[in-house]
């Protein structure tokens, strides 16, 4: 991977875009279960995707540690990308780490192994950027908890082994555990750990 192609590939406008992007991100948040579209996508090496990359430049910084999943640890241009544009320092393991860049989510390891926070800190623990396939395409979720007036449903896929399962369990470390944001070629959609999933019956 040459120079050009490191520098290639950020925010056009990066202050102007992380705002817009960090807006969407907010609302998504505060509404589990929506799509919002991003209003600006980087075009980053693969397996990094143009939804994730926006959401990590957006969220990351230098004073954050990121942890990449080994599809994209092996990826010398992915990891020299994302190193030049967000300058946010890499973690060992996902432990250590304040956000988690995840562009194989079916291979995901479980979600209890990220940093989790602790009851008097919730909010050291990690956020999950997961690049998905698609936010409709799988099967249906059904979400209920703070933000959602009745019930939303959404169809992530991929996801993790035993998603609905492992979200139970984090829902039961509250106020500790993770927080997801699902990044797709349609827009972004967003898990805070308040947020109850049960499967879609029928």
């Amino acid at each position: 991977m040459g120079t050009a192609d490191t520098l290639d590939g950020g925010f056009a406008d990066p202050v102007f875009a992380a705002q817009g992007v960090f807006r969407a991100v907010m609302d998504a948040m505060a509404r589990p279960g929506t799509i919002r579209q991003l209003p600006a996508l980087a075009a980053p090496p693969a397996p990094l995707t143009p939804a994730g990359a926006a959401v990590a430049l957006t969220l990351c910084d230098h004073e954050t540690a990121v942890w990449l999943d080994p599809a994209l640890q092996a990826s010398r241009a992915a990891v020299a990308w994302y190193g030049f544009h967000a300058g946010a320092p890499l973690a060992r393991t996902p432990a250590d780490a304040q956000f988690a860049i995840v562009s194989a989510p079916g291979e995901c390891i479980a979600l209890e192994n990220f940093a989790q926070g602790t009851q008097e800190y919730p909010d050291r623990s990690a956020t999950l950027i997961l690049q998905v396939e698609t936010l409709s395409g799988g099967h249906k979720l059904v979400l209920k908890g703070p933000g959602i007036a009745t019930e939303a449903i959404i169809s992530p896929a991929p996801l993790p082994r035993h998603f609905v399962e492992q979200w139970r369990q984090n829902g039961a470390r509250f106020p500790r555990g993770v927080d997801i944001v699902l990044a797709a070629p349609e827009g972004i959609a967003c898990l805070p750990r308040t947020t109850r999933i049960e499967p879609k019956e029928g």
